[in-house]
């Protein structure tokens, strides 16, 4: 079985936490990279939590950093919900 490649996000506090991509993509819209990952904790419905930031390739590796307007934030939520209606699909 593949591991998924880990990488460590400090959060709030200044902890650091051990997340999972999910998937990557680029925006024709936006002309940005994005990674959507979790860090694999749940909500208070039991529902998987899940993150997004854009991804900035730079000479250490890679930086994540903040999704900062309304327009990014609708293009990550289309995104989202069109896998989810795919997963329904293949769930029927």
């Amino acid at each position: 079985m593949d591991e998924k490649k880990k990488f460590t996000v400090l959060d709030e506090n200044g902890n650091q936490v051990v997340c999972e991509p999910l998937f990557t993509f680029e925006s024709e819209e936006t002309k940005k990279q994005y990674v959507v990952y979790t860090d694999n904790s749940k909500d208070e419905e039991g529902n998987v939590r899940v993150f997004a930031s854009i991804y900035k390739m730079n000479d250490k590796g890679g930086e994540l950093l903040p999704i900062k307007t309304d327009k990014e934030w609708k293009v990550i939520e289309t995104i989202l919900e069109s896998i989810q209606e795919e997963s329904k699909k293949d769930g029927e």
